[in-house]
């Protein structure tokens, strides 16, 4: 199993050939969408690398779960996700920092979730 290390580095060099950023852009606190510049195609060829990269399979929406947070989920009101929300969350994306942003549930921060740290989490509980 590699180190924490080696796979925040295989990582971050999938990101730089995904998304052509440099890097030093992507560090572990680093939100795909927002820091990174990721649109949802992205996602797609991210985790095609990261699968050809780490020598794994990841089922679609395992990685980056679709429509959690979509207005007809039913875990979202007033423009906040829900408590029923934020439990699905835990359980859909455990490797990500759900915790943090329970404390301002905002739908429009939930692309935040998705952190270069979040993708070596779960690259490293896949390899396990």
């Amino acid at each position: 199993m590699p180190s924490s290390e080696e796979i925040f580095e295989k990582v971050q060099e999938t990101l730089v050939d995904a998304l052509g950023v440099d890097d030093d852009e992507v560090t572990p606190s680093a939100t795909l969408i927002g820091d990174l510049g990721a649109e949802s195609i992205d996602f797609l060829d991210i985790v095609f690398r990261l699968e050809k990269n780490f020598d794994i399979k990841i089922p679609r929406g395992e990685l980056f779960p679709e429509n959690l947070a979509s207005a007809d989920s039913g875990f979202v009101a007033d423009g906040k996700v829900t408590t029923d929300g934020i439990a699905q969350l835990r359980e859909k994306m455990p490797h990500a920092d759900v915790d943090s942003f329970a404390k301002d549930p905002q739908v429009s921060r939930i692309q935040d979730l998705f952190t270069v740290d979040m993708i070596c989490k779960f690259v490293a509980a896949r390899l396990k």
